[in-house]
């Protein structure tokens, strides 16, 4: 009867739909990046993020400004706050998922980020040590500018969430094709 309670609660959980109420984007990563991080991408991979325009989220209500992050070719970091660029660097530390960022005009030091997640939607960072990094946040969040230019950060939050879910839903209902179709050759091989 156990089992059969486990199977139900997989079951339940593969296609429950609801993302948890939480009050800070910080704990929607932190119970989200665990779950995800095993579908995205490694900053070795930078065809992911190198050169595309990624917009950062806040949950600061008072942060309303458009700020986005380019990480070009040749380790080049720009930086445009409403339009106002700076100029700055970047490199990732080989063999790792770190990724330092260098602009003068946001930081005397340059910071150390270690990756959280990223895919073709979403690049998530986080200060390395867990410090927080100027924003009153661990995660320093961006998203493709294309998808998330009218949303709200808990919009983001859902989002990235839809992603896992589909991805969960696909890889169940694929295993439960394989066990019916082994069941199906079982049950033939027997006659």
């Amino acid at each position: 009867m156990a089992e059969f309670k486990e199977i139900q609660d997989i079951l339940g959980n593969a296609f429950k739909s609801d993302l948890p109420e939480y009050t800070s984007m910080n704990e929607y990563l932190d119970w989200l990046i665990p779950q995800i991080r095993p579908l995205g991408e490694d900053l070795y991979e930078e065809k992911h993020y190198v050169g595309r325009p990624w917009l950062e989220f806040q949950d600061n209500d008072f942060f309303h400004d458009t700020v986005l992050h380019f990480f070009n070719e040749g380790g080049e970091y720009l930086y445009s706050v409403n339009g106002n660029v700076s100029i700055g660097h970047w490199r990732v530390l080989d063999g790792t998922n770190k990724v330092l960022i260098d602009n003068k005009e946001r930081s005397a030091e340059a910071e150390l980020y270690d990756l959280a997640y990223m895919d073709r939607n979403f690049f998530v960072l986080k200060k390395h040590g867990g410090a927080q990094h100027g924003r009153g946040s661990s995660y320093f969040v961006m998203a493709n500018e294309g998808i998330s230019r009218r949303l709200e950060w808990r919009d983001l939050m859902e989002l990235m969430y839809s992603q896992y879910r589909s991805n969960n839903q696909f890889y169940f209902v694929l295993s439960v094709g394989v066990l019916l179709v082994i069941a199906l050759i079982i049950l033939l091989s027997t006659r």
